[in-house]
């Protein structure tokens, strides 16, 4: 099947249909009074199916599709949305957008995006990877999955599902300033949370894969194994007493604490003054051997792009250069409230890694482990204690103890706690555990030492 058959059997629209509707939406605008305006035209279809202990718990299909549309009156800004692609809708929420324009305050630094900044040739990613699931077939992904989980050990008793489902989207976004640009994408899932144990003394874990392509999913049964290994492996878990130690951080979770980075130098973040790193665009955050690299233009990859939501291109870049901050991530808006030129990151980040210098190749887990010594190694944080502010981190956490490099036991029901800004320069080193989580990937990290607060 071609790549427009593909398409049609999950669309109800061409991409050539969607940019007429993006014409005439811009065509009402200018024809209202517009200074300028943008709309965005998407519409996307999908499956989800869960099942627990082999019974089918949901079966969930959506259609989604909506316009929205913004009308610039100079400095003044003026947004609406619809679900409806009639012309008659279509033109009513250009309309809406013009009369809220008409009465919202001046914004200096309100405004679409620069015309030399916009990507006019977009190359394709290939991130449309369509998956010709039916339900039948979905669940049966689902109870391969956690049959896997419940054959791994009789101590498995219980579950909290397993699940799968098939997304495939696509847009159009326009502007008065000669951009227009779109493509399909799709995003597919496995999951699964066996529970081990019974009674006060229940585990749950859980592990699952996202791509693109469903080819490159997991397979259900390795997904089901790993996670029930991960649930038995916490059962007879025990508290810590308060301590300060070093911590590692399983590579999922690592990549968390890239997100928090990120998060802390953001343009709202910055504009606003309400973070940490206010300023720090040429300062050395990280240990020395830290790198960070945005790769917008990985092909298949799930943070790729090569616009971003304005229009404006991507590009490669180092963000942290041997510790040091080499740029932020802003929007149009955003960087003109700082004085500064939107770095393509309007709608976020695009396939971040987060690397070390002093990583070698055969820097496994296990070896990790071994760097660690005696130490924590957190497989599980809870809450949302990340003080954007002052940088202060404080979590709810589980994981293990591990001493001369070997687990000793599990933990649980403690708190770790540190600030985000010594913990950058506390990174020891980075695993070759290298792992993707959404559009950032990382390895597990050591930190040289946070506060352990337990019994």
């Amino acid at each position: 099947m071609d790549q427009i058959a593909e398409q049609t059997a999950h669309f109800t629209y061409t991409q050539a249909q969607l940019s007429e509707m993006a014409a005439d939406v811009l065509r009402v605008a200018r024809e209202l009074g517009a200074t300028d305006a943008a709309t965005e035209i998407s519409e996307g279809s999908g499956l989800s199916v869960s099942v627990r202990k082999g019974q089918v718990e949901t079966i969930e299909q959506n259609r989604d599709k909506v316009v929205g549309v913004t009308v610039m009156i100079g400095k003044r800004r003026g947004n609406a949305s619809t679900s409806d692609f009639s012309p008659a809708a279509l033109r009513a929420t250009a309309e809406a957008a013009y009369n809220i324009a008409r009465f919202t305050a001046e914004d200096d630094c309100a405004g679409l995006a620069e015309e030399e900044l916009l990507e006019r040739a977009p190359q394709d990613l290939e991130l449309f990877h369509p998956w010709a699931l039916d339900a039948e077939r979905a669940i049966d992904i689902a109870t391969r999955a956690e049959a896997a989980a419940f054959a791994v050990s009789p101590r498995i008793r219980n579950s909290d599902g397993a699940s799968v489902s098939a997304q495939h989207s696509q847009f159009v976004l326009a502007t008065t300033r000669g951009f227009s640009g779109g493509y399909p994408y799709s995003r597919h899932f496995i999951s699964c949370a066996p529970i081990a144990g019974s009674g006060s003394g229940m585990q749950r874990d859980d592990w699952y894969s996202s791509k693109r392509s469903p080819l490159a999913l997991a397979a259900p049964e390795d997904i089901g194994r790993y996670a029930a290994e991960r649930a038995l492996a916490r059962l007879q878990a025990r508290q810590l007493s308060t301590r300060r130690c070093p911590v590692l951080f399983e590579a999922p979770l690592a990549a968390g604490l890239l997100g928090a980075f990120v998060q802390a130098v953001s343009g709202g973040a910055l504009y606003r003054k309400s973070t940490f790193l206010c300023d720090s665009l040429g300062q050395a955050v990280f240990a020395p051997h830290i790198q960070i690299h945005e790769q917008p233009h990985t092909p298949g990859a799930m943070g790729s792009a090569p616009f971003d939501e304005e229009g404006v291109r991507t590009r490669a870049r180092d963000v942290v250069r041997d510790g040091v901050v080499q740029g932020y991530f802003l929007s149009t808006y955003s960087a003109r409230k700082l004085g500064m030129q939107t770095t393509g990151n309007a709608g976020g980040s695009h396939n971040l890694t987060l690397t070390s210098s002093l990583t070698e190749p055969g820097d496994d887990f296990p070896a990790m482990l071994r760097k660690l010594g005696t130490g924590l190694l957190v497989t599980e944080l809870m809450g949302q204690g990340v003080n954007y502010v002052t940088g202060d981190y404080s979590r709810g956490a589980s994981g293990y103890w591990v001493e001369n490099g070997v687990i000793q036991y599990p933990v649980e029901e403690i708190t770790i706690a540190g600030n985000m800004a010594e913990m950058f320069q506390q990174i020891v080193a980075i695993g070759a555990d290298s792992l993707v989580r959404g559009t950032k990937e990382t390895g597990s990290i050591l930190l040289e030492q946070m506060t352990i607060a337990g019994t």
